[in-house]
């Protein structure tokens, strides 16, 4: 069986990011909040939706590689990002 990971999307609540990452086949719901792509993404503050997916696509080589760190320290079914996480890295 494969499993897909899903397009990034802006969160209804416009809080963050929700994107998915493959671990051992099984998908990871991860979201990353709006507040950590300010401080260390350089997404402006009161961003459309599209400037908000643009500036994670920008990153998105960072952010997922924080998230599998996260997830390797915390192996979790759901994983929020925060400013917290990014300043580690």
């Amino acid at each position: 069986m494969e499993t897909v990971e899903l397009e990034p999307l802006v969160l209804a609540n416009r809080l963050g990011v929700a994107f998915s990452l493959v671990r051992q086949n099984r998908p990871i719901e991860c979201v990353i909040t709006i507040t950590a792509l300010e401080a260390y993404f350089w997404l402006e503050l009161r961003a459309g939706d599209e400037r908000i997916l643009k500036t994670f696509r920008n990153g998105n080589s960072r952010i997922r590689a924080i998230a599998e760190r996260k997830l390797l320290a915390h192996p979790a079914a759901r994983l929020v990002l925060t400013p917290a996480d990014s300043s580690r890295s």
